[in-house]
């Protein structure tokens, strides 16, 4: 199954302080939603406050980007963290993003793992139902955005959440359909024009080409777009125009 549309996401508010790692308030010019980090791995109150008043003038959906907490290790870093201490953290994340959408006019409009937790939640089932009870506790039954086929989006869908499912352009996919750990070489696509061309395959034909060269299916409504990538506004710039040549429409989700 393909969409004759497509999300364009990606994560914005990577920073804390006086440092930022990306270019928020360019990549909202081109991005359909934005996965806002919450304090955990990046971000903090004001970064926050900020990126939820950009995309809100933009009319950029806002997304709670969640992880564990591991501000040292940007969220990278796979931790055992106690099941109802996680969905704790979950909802609390949500919660602040929440208050600045709100400020800003905008809402929480879904949740998105970050990182270690991102691939945690694909197979591991008790961590992947603390994020899920982590979203119900927020008092909002929000979209979660994630890999087709993960653990994390069968336990959605059977505690009553919608689900949202991501491919990414600029990172490797096993045979299996998941992500190539960052660690091996490989597991980020640098070509610019690779990442272009996987961005189309996906879009408009749901498939990808695997790290050893199998065509592998990946049935997305949402096509992530790192933003802490050398030139990834031009390459955003450069997806979301060969897309639009191609006839896909590039619109949120939700």
């Amino acid at each position: 199954m393909t969409w004759a549309s497509i999300d364009l996401n990606a994560d914005l508010g990577e920073g804390f302080g006086r440092w930022r790692l990306t270019d928020d308030e360019q990549l909202l010019s081109v991005i359909t939603s934005a996965n806002v980090a919450c304090g955990f791995h990046a971000g903090d109150a004001p970064t926050m406050r900020r990126v939820c008043r950009l995309a809100a003038e933009r009319s950029v959906r806002i997304g709670a980007q969640v992880s564990y907490r591991d501000l040292a290790g940007f969220g990278r870093r796979s931790m055992e963290v106690p099941a109802a201490e996680l969905a704790a953290e979950i909802a609390y994340q949500i919660g602040a993003l929440e208050i600045f959408a709100r400020a800003a006019g905008s809402r929480v409009s879904y949740v998105k793992p970050h990182g270690a937790l991102y691939n945690r939640v694909v197979h591991d089932e008790e961590q992947a139902a603390a994020v899920v009870e982590g979203v119900l506790l927020s008092g909002e039954r929000l979209p979660l955005l994630g890999l087709p086929g993960s653990i994390l989006h069968a336990l959605a869908e059977k505690a009553g959440l919608p689900v949202i499912t991501e491919a990414f352009a600029d990172r490797a996919y096993t045979p299996e359909g998941t992500l190539v750990p960052r660690g091996q070489e490989g597991a980020v696509i640098t070509d610019e024009t690779a990442v272009v061309e996987r961005s189309i395959s996906m879009a408009r034909f749901g498939v990808v080409t695997s790290h050893g060269g199998r065509s592998v299916p990946v049935r997305a409504r949402s096509l992530c777009l790192h933003g802490d990538t050398p030139g990834a506004v031009a390459l955003a710039r450069r997806v979301r125009e060969r897309l639009e040549t191609v006839g896909v429409r590039v619109e949120s989700f939700v």
